[in-house]
């Protein structure tokens, strides 16, 4: 599973541009890509996308996805707090 930087903010309960800033603040991203694609591939990677304008020709853009283990990796790099997993009651009598 992967997060795109909006819903990897909400996942910890701050705004995407908070997310961006702490990301860059601490030399993991460089724009909104990550800073070191290669040592960083197991947390975070480079989503290439395309899609066909009608004036302009075909137009690319790159984003950033979290990955599932980059989720407690950044939560330790940028030092947020984890939301707690919610309690299972369905074993319960």
């Amino acid at each position: 599973m992967e997060r795109n930087l909006e819903k990897t903010a909400k996942y910890f309960g701050i705004t995407r541009p908070a997310l961006i800033k702490l990301m860059r603040d601490k030399g993991l991203l460089v724009g909104n890509l990550p800073a070191f694609p290669v040592r960083d591939r197991e947390y975070l990677r480079v989503k290439d996308s395309s899609w066909y304008h009608g004036e302009l020709g075909m137009q690319y853009s790159q984003s950033t996805r979290v990955r599932q283990a980059g989720i407690r990796w950044l939560a330790d790099q940028l030092g947020l707090d984890l939301p707690a997993i919610p309690a299972d009651h369905r074993d319960v009598a």
